[in-house]
């Protein structure tokens, strides 16, 4: 069996051909663009969703996270993250160390927990993969609106939870 080719960075993103869906709502809307004054907006609307497919990503390497957002990009190294929260919704949220930011937490635009595993193996093991071995204790989320949510823990020691 031949040696498995590890990725050297994963992009999780909206696949490109959304802008398709965009550019048919605009040709959709024109009637109505040219219905009464200042209706020409409404191409506002597919014009923020192609800037939205085209922009918000989440790209994770050896050296960490970049998280790019509508409101401005951030770079996560695997030093500073202390975990990922897995919500209820089965997105993913960054768990930083305690003193390395005023926000503890930095949502993972389009990350899902199905993909935990495969940041496992992009962090060489710095974010454990949840899905190897048995059954491993749930550390409990922060005491907040969201507790009761598994955590993932970024090292090796912690405890992670099993995705449902």
């Amino acid at each position: 069996m031949a040696d498995q080719q590890v990725p050297t960075r994963l992009v999780f993103r909206v696949p490109g051909v959304a802008v398709l869906a965009a550019l048919l709502l605009a040709i959709c809307a024109t009637p109505v663009a040219f219905g009464a004054p200042f209706l020409w907006l409404v191409y506002l609307v597919p014009l923020a969703i192609i800037v939205w497919v085209i922009w918000v990503r989440t790209v994770a390497d050896a050296d960490g996270l970049t998280v790019r957002g509508l409101r401005g990009s951030r770079r996560i190294a695997w030093s500073e993250l202390a975990g990922l929260r897995l919500t209820g919704k089965g997105t993913v949220l960054a768990v930083l160390a305690a003193d390395s930011d005023p926000r503890p937490e930095v949502a993972l635009p389009h990350v899902r927990t199905r993909h935990v595993p495969a940041l496992s193996v992009i962090s060489r093991g710095l974010v454990p993969d949840p899905t190897e071995g048995g059954e491993r204790p749930v550390t409990p989320a922060a005491e907040s609106e969201t507790a009761g949510e598994p955590q993932v823990g970024a090292e090796s020691g912690d405890p992670a939870a099993k995705p449902e």
